[in-house]
């Protein structure tokens, strides 16, 4: 199976993940049927994607009849029955590992045996999802990053058991979609987050130690070295509970002090300090 066979891609949950990638495939004139349980997350799913378009528009970087044409590739759904057409299924439900080994079981019941399944989990093992289901070979991540339609980069994770065909598939997906491809294997955190998350736990040890303060750390970390936005500010963005999250999975996995989380890290969350979604984590918004 080659990229060009794939013409309609299935994607579980219409959240944030799931409603950035249907709007890369749409986008890149691949059908999309989404999936989710409620009609209403369907619904702000397809509204999302409708007022991202919108702001394309905005910015002349595309047509008001590109627009429709998109949103006419995109099938929303209730039901899973639905996913029986498409050569792909992307599951992006929540990033929990009970929840997704109950879909992915559902899907690999569903699906012709040649279908591909794809997880866009963040942190969860490959392998171990992959041998939930009786297709493991046709099994692999895909890791989009958070804006999908925004961000050039996927991490394709491969599975102990993952083929060679399956990878070729999917990393020739995602050249489709006009994303860069990096090719890993399975551990946690992979590449990006294995990386970003203890700089980030480190940046909360600099503050809680007394060094410099927030935003000197920040502008120190934008400035020498060229980061767009500084640690602090970030896990304020990503969720200071998720970054802690992370580096819980970290210290099980690896079994490895120096991934220990920063007390401040973990008395802030405890504080329910967790960042511009509860209006305050290391800054106040």
């Amino acid at each position: 199976m080659s990229s060009n066979s794939i013409q309609t891609v299935g994607i579980i949950g219409s959240g944030t993940m799931g409603n950035g990638i249907a709007q890369a495939c749409a986008t890149s004139g691949i059908r999309v049927v989404m999936v989710d349980i409620a009609q209403a997350a369907l619904d702000k799913g397809l509204a999302t994607v409708a007022a991202s378009l919108d702001r394309l528009i905005k910015k002349e970087k595309l047509t008001a009849e590109g627009k429709a044409q998109a949103l006419s590739l995109i099938r929303a759904s209730t039901n899973y029955e639905d996913l029986k057409g498409a050569q792909l299924v992307i599951e992006a439900a929540t990033e929990n590992e009970g929840l997704k080994l109950k879909i992915l079981q559902q899907l690999d019941a569903l699906l012709a045996p040649e279908v591909i399944v794809a997880t866009n989990t963040s942190s969860i093992s490959i392998t171990k999802l992959a041998a939930a289901t009786k297709r493991a070979d046709r099994f692999i991540g895909m890791h989009f990053f958070n804006p999908v339609p925004m961000m050039a980069l996927v991490e394709i994770i491969r599975g102990l058991q993952t083929s060679d065909a399956t990878h070729a598939t999917v990393k020739a997906l995602a050249e489709a979609l006009g994303k860069t491809p990096i090719t890993v294997k399975n551990a946690p955190g992979f590449v990006v987050n294995r990386i970003l998350v203890p700089m980030i736990n480190e940046a909360f040890f600099v503050l809680a130690e007394g060094l410099a303060t927030a935003e000197d750390i920040d502008a120190g970390m934008k400035l020498g070295t060229n980061q767009p936005i500084g640690p602090l500010a970030l896990a304020d963005m990503i969720g200071l509970d998720v970054c802690l999250a992370v580096m819980n999975v970290y210290v099980e996995e690896y079994n490895d002090s120096k991934y220990r989380p920063c007390p401040l890290l973990k008395e802030m969350v405890a504080a329910g300090y967790l960042g511009r979604k509860t209006g305050r984590g290391v800054y106040t918004y």
